[in-house]
């Protein structure tokens, strides 16, 4: 019964669209499908853990990566900003208290706040990656013409280094990172990419076709936890527009449904 009650809670995100950061924006106000999720992002221990554990593992690959490395050329790191470094689930949480819709004027008044704060073990391994002589890249889906001053600050406020019009890469016009990555590239051996969403890592990810991101997945495990380094966020993402958009049915609620698995 509580499974059920969940579900018909959350159904309603079927008719919606996503916007630049993959966030849900609902045509009704009811907020309901995030509570858990947010709740269990601001209130788990077990979130914690998992960053640390990302970040230490990430510790670990760089260590290992730079002794294999030759040193020809500069070397460098890219990162994902938004529940990566840092943590913008206050957002979601407004949505939530204030049962209002995500939109783009409450995500410009959150960047503007720049109060965003580290997310565990993000600060230590950006200072330790510094400490061995590679680059920290920031490449966000942050609007550059509008958030790039902010987000900048905010960044820089909390210590991170090379906080940056040069490392902090916004989004100008598509939301593809893949020819940011490929402008870092041209002058740096990329170790590692760190991110919230496949995408944040490989073009591979970027369509994730009728199988919902699982084969591309699959095609590179070996890659997790050595050269991607993948934090958890249950609240918003390309994988909840994918696995709706691809799900058979002719109604909202059928696609939902046919998307769980039941015993």
């Amino acid at each position: 019964m509580k499974k059920a009650i969940f579900f018909i809670l959350i159904f309603p995100l079927l008719f919606s669209c996503k916007d630049k950061n993959y966030r849900i924006i609902r045509t009704e106000s009811n907020q309901d499908q995030l509570i858990l999720s947010v709740l269990w992002y601001q209130r788990s221990a077990e979130m914690q853990a998992l960053y640390y554990q990302g970040y230490n593992i990430a510790r670990l690959s760089l260590d290992e990566k730079l002794k294999q490395s030759d040193n020809r050329r500069p070397k460098a790191i890219i990162m994902d900003i938004d529940e990566t470094v840092l943590d913008s689930s206050p957002v979601e949480a407004s949505q939530v208290i204030n049962n209002v819709t995500f939109s783009d004027s409450l995500w410009l008044a959150w960047i503007k706040k720049e109060s965003a704060e580290p997310l565990p073990g993000a600060l230590d391994f950006t200072r330790f990656a510094e400490s061995k002589g590679v680059e920290v890249f920031y490449i966000t889906n942050r609007k550059s013409r509008v958030e790039s001053e902010s987000t900048i600050n905010n960044l820089r406020q909390k210590g991170y280094p090379f906080a940056d019009s040069l490392h902090v890469i916004m989004r100008k016009d598509i939301s593809s990172k893949e020819t940011r990555r490929k402008a870092v590239a041209e002058n740096y051996n990329i170790l590692l990419l760190l991110g919230d969403n496949l995408a944040d890592f490989d073009v591979i990810f970027d369509n994730r076709g009728d199988d919902l991101g699982f084969m591309a997945v699959g095609k590179n495990k070996e890659k997790f936890g050595s050269r991607f380094i993948l934090f958890p966020n249950p609240m918003y993402g390309s994988w909840l527009n994918a696995a709706i958009s691809s799900a058979p049915g002719k109604t909202a609620r059928e696609k939902f449904f046919q998307t769980l698995k039941s015993f």
